[in-house]
């Protein structure tokens, strides 16, 4: 991530977003034309709702072509002042105040106002933190907002203006209240660029341009996205014309886009990072509690050889979960790939012949990369089985902290380092099986720091103890290839840093001819 995430102290304000891309929307032409996305997953209407996201990525999907934020992510400015004109924070850092944009309206015609920014707030499920840190919001005034904190807590901006969780993005008020949170997903609205028109479960979501929106009018009059698990049939609709972005191609697709003149071959990602798991290392009577048979399986797999498989190369091994770009990330080189190394800890720690491990539980839709893992496993001795499910059965067993054996799991947490370890590191985080007293003390001590040198050592020194123990196996920074087809002018990837999809979508465009 380019830059830090700070706040200025004192009552600073922050700047407004300038430049061409802001200009009048009357100014405008008008949108036209359709444009469709095949997805690999299936979109389910809680992604609709920005109060039920929690912990995840993909619900932006939907989250940034409906709905707009006080605060989010946008081109070069991770913090970009969008429903909010601007912000200011108070000397002791336990008032934010934010001056709303005045004259907005929802898509079913309900005015914006600060009452719908505390509404949104309160009833945002995936927002624990957030709930436990402030303390209270207060409506000044139509346009006038304020969160006063328990205690002065630097990362209140990052986790609630990137997109950590849905708090930020603001719902109707009025509207939710009128048909109730079932209604909502079966119809939502919101104040971003493209307004709901109709669903199909496990088949598609379609929308339409907004073009009272604030920002700038869409360029395309008609978004499409498309529920396409497999890999093979999102490149054949691809090449047929069917869809223009086909999202998350596995290798050979990706090998075949590179041959097809009329395509283009897009590469995105580096927020995510796909990690090892031991989910037992807490269990005394379990081999993966030795640190021995942890390290042993960090030395069993090699990373690169997964990144070329996977992804053609563009992926980075990784030595921590938290990417190097971000504030307070602490350099750490990858395990490199040394099977007698891997057999030889095995040995010492009273494995000679190797182990039977349980289940290997594989993030969807990244079967083959489940595979791999499994097979530089069994080569070193330890036995795995591993066990596919659909991504939302995956979700609610990891959520669960029932599952056994080893996790294929992925991170995509936005902000920092202190976000980035809030649901895997700290013993009372939403993906932890277990932790550890001294670091949970040190986690808590850092979110209370205002010195950014003290709490940048801190949280070194936690990223250091987590490394040291063998908290969990790293293996790379995710960026994959997708298909780009010919009508597309702007696919809009990557253009807000590290964001991995087509964002913002009032920026993609398609061809004139």
């Amino acid at each position: 991530m380019n830059g830090r995430l700070r706040v200025a102290l004192g009552f600073v304000l922050c700047s407004l977003l300038t430049g061409s891309a802001f200009d009048s929307a009357a100014a405008q032409a008008k949108p036209e034309g359709e444009m469709r996305w095949a997805l690999y997953v299936t979109l389910p209407p809680v992604w609709f709702d920005p109060g039920e996201v929690s912990g995840q990525l993909t619900p932006f999907w939907v989250l940034y072509a409906l709905h707009d934020a006080l605060v989010k992510p946008m081109p070069g400015n991770m913090l970009s002042p969008s429903l909010a004109e601007s912000w200011t924070v108070s000397a002791d850092q336990l008032v934010y105040e934010f001056k709303l944009r005045e004259g907005l309206k929802f898509h079913n015609g309900d005015a914006f106002t600060a009452e719908d920014v505390k509404f949104s707030f309160h009833r945002a499920k995936g927002s624990k933190i957030l709930h436990d840190r402030v303390r209270e919001v207060e409506v000044i005034g139509p346009s006038r907002v304020r969160f006063i904190l328990h205690e002065p807590w630097p990362d209140f901006i990052t986790f609630y203006g990137t997109i950590l969780s849905g708090a930020g993005w603001i719902v109707p008020k009025k509207y939710l209240e009128r048909v109730g949170d079932d209604g909502f997903k079966r119809a939502p609205v919101g104040l971003g660029p493209y307004k709901f028109v109709s669903y199909t479960p496990g088949i598609e979501l379609v929308m339409e341009a907004n073009e009272d929106y604030w920002r700038k009018v869409p360029s395309v009059k008609r978004l499409v996205f498309k529920t396409i698990p497999d890999s093979t049939t999102r490149l054949a609709m691809l090449k047929r014309g069917e869809v223009d972005i086909a999202y998350l191609l596995e290798a050979p697709q990706a090998q075949e886009v590179q041959r097809d003149p009329k395509l283009k071959l897009a590469f995105s990602g580096g927020i995510a990072i796909f990690y090892l798991d031991f989910l037992d290392q807490w269990d005394p009577k379990s081999p993966w509690h030795d640190r021995r048979v942890r390290l042993a399986a960090n030395y069993a797999i090699d990373r690169q050889a997964l990144s070329e498989a996977e992804t053609l190369g563009a992926s980075k091994p990784a030595g921590n979960h938290v990417p190097r770009s971000f504030e307070f990330a602490l350099p750490l080189e990858p395990y490199p790939y040394d099977p007698a190394k891997a057999k030889q800890l095995l040995a010492e720690a009273g494995y000679p012949n190797g182990f039977d491990a349980g289940e290997l539980h594989q993030l969807p839709p990244y079967f083959a990369l489940g595979e791999a893992i499994t097979a530089y496993f069994q080569a070193v001795g330890i036995r795995l089985k591993m066990r596919s499910m659909e991504r939302g059965a995956f979700m609610a067993l990891i959520s669960s902290k029932k599952a056994k054996g080893v996790c294929v799991c992925s991170t995509a947490l936005y902000g920092n380092a202190a976000s980035r370890l809030s649901e895997v590191i700290p013993s009372n985080g939403a993906w932890a099986y277990g932790g550890y007293p001294d670091i949970d003390a040190l986690f808590k001590e850092q979110a209370a720091e205002t010195d950014h040198k003290k709490r940048e050592a801190m949280l070194h020194q936690i990223q250091r103890l987590v490394h040291e123990r063998v908290r969990y196996g790293p293996i790379f920074e995710y960026v994959w290839p997708s298909g780009v087809g010919p009508r597309v002018a702007e696919p809009a990837l990557l253009l807000i840093d590290l964001y991995p999809w087509s964002a913002p979508l009032e920026e993609v465009r398609l061809n004139k001819n």
